[in-house]
């Protein structure tokens, strides 16, 4: 893939072969951004587990010390007392309609939340759901009772993340406006979560490679010894 000139300047601030400590990288990554919007920050993981086995699979939740600096569309499939509270929570779209609408190819959210009576209705949609990562799930907090509070956490920063095939995860911890101290947080809070998560049966490194780059620029090597 060719390059432009801009992306190969900021190559050029990364030192090849440079493991970096956690808020030298988020430093690197600052700097190095060039793009004339405000570029997310995103974090790659790459760990010692074997996704084809279930009990392998790592995934989970974490609300982010100061968000993602992105403004979550949230859609709660709710009715009466529970879609009203998902309103007053601040939901954007609200209501059982939404699974028709689905059907239809409307997708214009990053998170789904439902109820649990829902679910019946949900259950299809998870050919569409599914592959988008879309489809609320009880472990990561999507299928609630409680659709106020888990709209307020996500809107607050709440994420949701899940290893790849590859054994990789991939997450936004901020925008490159976020101060140095508000990134170097939000990543902690992730790894935090990330290495509570470990599978029992994960054997060897963990953790194995971490690093840190902003949508346009390149990735920056994160030291990986402080989480292991």
């Amino acid at each position: 893939m060719r390059r432009g000139k801009k992306f190969a300047s900021a190559v050029a601030t990364v030192e090849p072969g440079k493991v970096y400590g956690s808020t030298d990288a988020i430093d690197v990554v600052k700097a190095a951004a060039f793009a004339k919007f405000d570029e997310s920050v995103d974090v790659a993981v790459h760990l010692g587990v074997d996704p084809r086995h279930a009990d392998q699979i790592v995934r989970g939740t974490v609300a982010l010390p100061h968000g993602t600096g992105k403004n979550i569309r949230v859609l709660v499939i709710a009715e009466g007392d529970k879609a009203r509270d998902a309103e007053g929570a601040g939901a954007d779209f609200v209501g059982p309609e939404y699974v028709d609408k689905i059907k239809g190819g409307w997708l214009d959210c990053d998170v789904v939340v439902a109820t649990p009576d829902m679910m019946g209705k949900v259950g299809p949609l998870g050919r569409i759901l599914g592959p988008r990562g879309l489809m609320p799930n009880p472990k990561s907090g999507t299928v609630t009772m409680d659709v106020a509070l888990a709209v307020k956490e996500i809107k607050a920063g709440k994420i949701e993340y899940r290893v790849d095939k590859t054994g990789n995860l991939h997450a936004p911890i901020g925008k490159v406006s976020f101060t140095k101290e508000q990134l170097a947080e939000n990543l902690a809070a992730f790894m935090e979560s990330v290495v509570r998560a470990k599978p029992a049966a994960s054997k060897g490194t963990y953790i194995k490679h971490v690093s840190v780059s902003s949508t346009m620029g390149p990735g920056v090597k994160v030291d990986a010894a402080g989480y292991r």
